[in-house]
Order: structure tokens, then sequence, then C-alpha cells
């Protein structure tokens, strides 16, 4: 059974990123950016599915982890809320990334019994792509 705050997040993640094609020089560059807000996407969304089917991460702990990315996502126990800080399409889903990676790094560190970096890692390894691990835990 997911949370309303796993819920919210999946829904967050899964918005449109309402890139504006006049920000952009060219087709090229906008592309390139739509790559890697997808990419981003991607990544949440895996992290998110970890989450979501480990009972043992509770609520508080994905409270706790949104410190990370200066603590611009938050969540008020019905809502959650995100601060902008320079352009909302290319941001919003490296800020899930970035609170569902502490929360992790610390779930590994204290469920798991990985007391260093490299066991954690590892422990990362066997549970999400290369690109999550390389992106998110090293």
């Amino acid at each position: 059974m997911r949370t309303p705050l796993i819920e919210s997040l999946y829904s967050f993640v899964r918005q449109r990123p309402g890139l504006e094609f006049g920000n952009y020089g060219n087709v090229a560059a906008y592309r390139a950016e739509s790559r890697s807000i997808t990419r981003d996407r991607d990544d949440a969304l895996e992290l998110l599915a970890f989450v979501s089917r480990s009972p043992s991460i509770g609520e508080d702990r994905i409270i706790s982890g949104m410190s990370a990315y200066s603590g611009r996502l938050e969540w008020d126990g019905k809502s959650l809320s995100y601060c902008v800080g320079q352009y909302f399409p290319t941001e919003y889903r490296k800020a899930v990334c970035a609170c569902l990676a502490s929360t992790l790094w610390a779930w590994f560190r204290d469920q798991c019994e990985c007391e260093t970096r490299e066991k954690i890692v590892r422990a990362a390894k066997r549970n999400f792509s290369r690109r999550v691990v390389r992106r998110w835990f090293i």
C-alpha cells in the first residue's frame, strides 16, 4: 500500500515539464534538454519504485531526505510543494531523485548494516541500474 506521500511523488514526477521552445536557440538545444529531463524522470521512477516496494522505508524517513537539494521539496502532510531555484522543467525531477537518494543512503546505512560508503554503493549496485548508481550513489 502506497502512502499519500509516495503517490504525490509519483504524480509530481510524472507531470509534464512545460519546456518553452522560445527559451532555446535551436531545436538541438531544446531536444538535448528534453532528453536530460526524461533521464531524470526515469531515474526518479526507478528510485520511487524501490521505495514503494520497501515497507521499512517510512514516510518519516522520506521526509527527512527532503533536506537534500537545498530543501526545495516539502511535504505538509497533505500535499507536496516545490520551491523553484532557476528553471522548474530542468530541476523538479532532480529534486525528487536527490531526496530519494538521500533517503536510501540513510536506509542502507541504518537498516542494511552498510556502515561504509563502499558497502552502500555495493548495495545500490545490487538494486539499481548503472546510470542511477553512477548519478546518485557515487
